[in-house]
């Protein structure tokens, strides 16, 4: 098998990439992306001397480049996204732009060349919120109630997949899924902006009061997940993957980073709560559990010690992104 994997260069997509050629190292893969800030080569250096690995530069929004690049393709594993919350905010038009129209042209071009199956990962956020008080999870037949232009960027690109599956019969599949941490996380997210502040001696920003709640993923669960779909999902279906762990408030788990670390509370510094902050989110996964056979292996405390020795032990990695996006630092936090 020949797949293409958009965004390969970043988070998610470098993790499945690596996954993928260690798991079913006959097939091949060519990783198509645009090296936006958040896409980084660096990421991939155990794996450039593969034979089966190939990287190719492009823009999902340059139809005649996505049209060159997915000749011969059998499988499209769509990872590539604006991804942030915060940066969305600041900037809607670029969410809109790749998520949305790069999706539809990603769609067209799949369409006509007969891909086997377009598996587009997406993200629990499209759900909207829920109230902190409940225990009320989302399933997937839950309706769309998006937020934020991020989350309403990426509620769109699904409306995207599923019409064209539903009009054009494209065989797709669509994930989405909790928040994932693990290797190579760019350090502008949540946990790994507070693991790296705090291994600089920095502050952890967290937002105002801190009592958001979030569910956390380690990223090689959600690979597992996606191959199991490749190999046994039904073309049309959505499957939520997230963990078995307990409810966590954002500050909590701030906590528990603390105590890996061996830090105080003080290095914690409450920021200025963001604009329509999401206050909870929960997915029921039982369909992929009950139809699949998945369910995840790592609960949140062994993710998160991996988490912050991997960050701990690979400084050369993410010292120089930090270094190049201060000046996104210093605007996101400092009027807050």
């Amino acid at each position: 098998m020949k797949l293409l994997v958009t965004g390969g260069a970043g988070f998610i997509g470098s993790n499945f990439i690596r996954y993928w050629l260690s798991h079913h190292p006959k097939d091949e893969i060519v990783n198509f992306d645009k090296l936006t800030y958040a896409g980084n080569l660096e990421s991939l250096k155990d794996v450039e001397g593969n034979k089966n690995y190939k990287f190719v530069k492009g823009d999902i929004t340059d139809a005649v480049a996505v049209e060159k690049v997915m000749a011969g393709i059998d499988t499209v594993m769509h990872f590539a996204a604006e991804s942030h919350v915060d940066r969305s905010i600041m900037d809607p038009h670029v969410f809109v732009k790749t998520n949305v129209l790069g999706t539809q042209i990603l769609l067209e071009v799949a369409l006509k060349n007969n891909i086997k199956r377009f598996h587009h990962v997406s993200t629990d956020e499209v759900f909207g919120s829920l109230p902190l008080e409940g225990k009320d999870k989302w399933d997937e037949k839950t309706p769309y109630a998006p937020r934020s232009p991020y989350s309403a960027s990426k509620a769109a690109a699904d409306h995207l997949v599923r019409a064209y599956h539903e009009t054009f019969a494209l065989p797709v599949t669509i994930t989405n899924c909790a928040n994932n941490i693990g290797p190579y996380m760019f350090p502008e997210k949540f946990l790994s902006l507070a693991i790296t502040n705090l291994i600089e001696g920095k502050k952890v920003p967290v937002y105002t009061p801190g009592n958001q709640i979030r569910e956390w993923l380690y990223v090689t669960d959600h690979c597992r997940a996606i191959d199991l779909i490749l190999q046994k999902g039904k073309a049309g279906e959505t499957y939520f993957v997230g963990p078995d762990n307990e409810e966590l408030t954002n500050l909590e788990i701030i906590k528990k980073v603390l105590k890996i670390m061996d830090l105080g509370e003080e290095r914690l510094e409450f920021v200025r709560d963001r604009p329509g902050h999401d206050q909870r989110y929960a997915l029921n996964w039982s369909k992929i559990k009950k139809e699949l056979g998945w369910e995840p292996s790592i609960k949140i405390d062994g993710a998160l010690e991996m988490l912050v020795a991997w960050y701990r032990d690979n400084e050369w990695w993410w010292r120089p992104l930090k270094e190049k996006n201060k000046d996104y630092y210093n605007k996101q936090y400092q009027h807050r």
